[in-house]
């Protein structure tokens, strides 16, 4: 696998880095370009961002590993996000994520052996009046139920 991106979407980033007055704000936008075309941040796709974006090594990491939303080692093709903040969890959220992780067999932020799913507990996806909720991949679910996730997880 060829860590660069292609000439269109280093057209992109010439884009994003044109939308700031300081290129460098563009650095979250690019990051997430990178996840979503090599599916997590490895070193390598890190230390190349770093360099398409004229920063350090350590910014890039320093901004990856604050924000939980960029992945740092290999996930699931489809990736389950269970709310259990205050709201979700009143309302079934902690036991959806118990659920999800015994009938998946993966723990929070963990993979399946076949890496078809991952899981993560999350702190709050902005809808509390939806709780609880969950999240596949970029799908979201408000108010759901084990028995909704399992038909969830059974479709995909």
């Amino acid at each position: 696998m060829s860590t660069t991106f292609s000439a269109d979407e280093l057209q992109e980033v010439a884009r994003l880095k044109g939308l700031y007055p300081e290129p460098k704000a563009a650095i979250m936008p690019v990051l997430w370009m990178a996840q979503k075309k090599w599916g997590w941040l490895s070193e390598e796709v890190l230390r190349y961002v770093g360099d398409v974006m004229e920063l350090p090594y350590a910014h890039v990491m320093g901004v990856a590993t604050f924000y939980t939303m960029y992945f740092k080692k290999p996930m699931g093709k489809h990736h389950v996000q269970v709310c259990t903040n205050v709201s979700c969890m009143l309302r079934g959220g902690d036991k959806i994520f118990d659920h999800v992780k015994s009938k998946l067999g993966i723990g929070h932020n963990e993979a399946t052996v076949d890496g078809k799913f991952s899981l993560e507990e999350v702190e709050c996806m902005g809808a509390c009046g939806g709780a609880p909720m969950i999240a596949i991949n970029e799908t979201f679910y408000e108010n759901t139920s084990i028995e909704a996730v399992d038909a969830l997880l059974t479709k995909v």
